[in-house]
């Protein structure tokens, strides 16, 4: 069983966030992040205006930290997140 998005929309697992800086620094848990997030496509929907998009399952993405729908699907964190949600692809 998989999850196909419908429409504009895309499928996206995220990245962990880091904890520790690249210098090693460990940052706490309190602190305000920067409000973005970046993960890896899964599956991309039919819709016109993401197809314009020209996504490719397997490519990091950037969006907004609190952009789309979390969904838990066989044990995985996902988000589901429409066209308009995606910052920047990642190359």
């Amino acid at each position: 069983m998989a999850i196909r998005p419908i429409g504009d929309r895309v499928l996206v697992k995220p990245v962990k966030e880091e904890e520790v800086t690249k210098s090693g620094i460990v940052l706490p848990g309190n602190i305000d992040k920067e409000k973005k997030a970046e993960g890896e496509i899964v599956a991309i929907g039919m819709g016109e205006k993401v197809t314009k998009l020209d996504l490719v399952v397997g490519q990091k993405v950037i969006f907004g930290k609190y952009a789309g729908e979390e969904i838990k699907f066989n044990n995985s964190d996902y988000k589901i997140l429409s066209h308009e949600d995606i910052l920047a692809v990642v190359e």
